[in-house]
This record gives structure tokens, sequence and C-alpha cells, in this order.
């Protein structure tokens, strides 16, 4: 992946000086026999099969394009039992918002987050994610953006991908 530097007068804008532009949106995505998400305790959200847990990060640079692109690069992914995908067994999904994808390790112990798109930033295109991933039929169920949350789940294989668009 090409990452530019965006500086203000350089490249025309597209975020706060010295953040990288990055324009992709990223996922990790773990095919899991069972997940869930729970805040304060509470189940919020949980596979009710076995489906896709899709950790999104979403960076500066990225759009609803961006996001609907990478929604049906990951339904359409033939990682699930005999090579098949979400679309092909109707598996469900479980989309949890993780801006920490965009972390930055590269100087110090201290990983920089300038990379994340901020939350009023970050949301709207996360939430278009997951309703590309309901237009195409998916059963989605979400995290809670910005909320801390408890993530459990038995990866199935292990299998693990990182998949951007």
């Amino acid at each position: 992946m090409a990452v530019g530097w965006v500086f203000a007068g350089v490249t025309g804008g597209g975020g706060p000086v010295g953040v990288p532009k990055c324009g992709l949106v990223r996922a990790v995505v773990q095919r899991a026999s069972s997940a869930s998400v729970s805040v304060d305790g509470k189940v919020t959200a949980q596979l009710d099969a076995p489906g896709l847990v899709v950790l999104l990060g979403v960076s500066h640079a990225d759009t609803v394009q961006t996001a609907a692109a990478l929604a049906g690069k990951i339904y359409r992914l033939r990682i699930l039992a005999d090579e098949r995908s979400c679309a092909e067994l109707a598996a469900p999904l479980l989309v949890i918002s993780q801006f920490t994808l965009y972390a930055d390790t590269s100087k110090g112990r201290r990983p920089s987050w300038q990379g994340a798109a901020p939350g009023p930033v970050a949301e709207p295109l996360v939430t278009a994610f997951a309703d590309e991933l309901r237009r195409l039929g998916g059963r989605v169920q979400t995290g809670v953006f910005g909320a801390h949350m408890q993530v459990a789940l038995v990866n199935d294989g292990p299998v693990t991908l990182i998949v951007e668009a």
C-alpha cells in the first residue's frame, strides 16, 4: 500500500497537516464460529451463526464509495466453509469500528492515531459500510461506535485477513 503524506498547500488538502493520506478503508476480517460485542457487561451484538467478524478502520481520505467497495469485496470473499462467501451462504457479519487499525508505530513506543479519521468523519463511513452490506443482502450486526467494547470470538481455522479497498 502506498501512503502519501498530506501537507497544507502541497496536495490540496485531504486531512490535517502531516497526517498520512491513505484513501483505503482497512479491515481485519476473521472467520468465526461465534462472536459477540459487549458494552458495560451487556451483549449488544453477536453472530447468530458462523460468519465473519470485521474490524473496520477509516482514514481521513476515505469516502462512501471506498467503504461500499470494501463492503462488496468482503461480502463476496470466499473464506467460509467450502470456499464460499457470506453472499453464497447468507452467513452473518459482525462489524466493529476500530480506529487503532491506523496506528502509526514507526516512532517510539507510543502509537500515533493521526492516520485514523476522527469520529464525526468515521462514524458515517462505518454506517455506510454496514448499510452497503445490508443492501447486498447481508445479515449485519454492529458494535457501538466510540464505546469501550469487549469483543469475544472463536476464530475458525484460524482465518484472519487484512483487506483494503
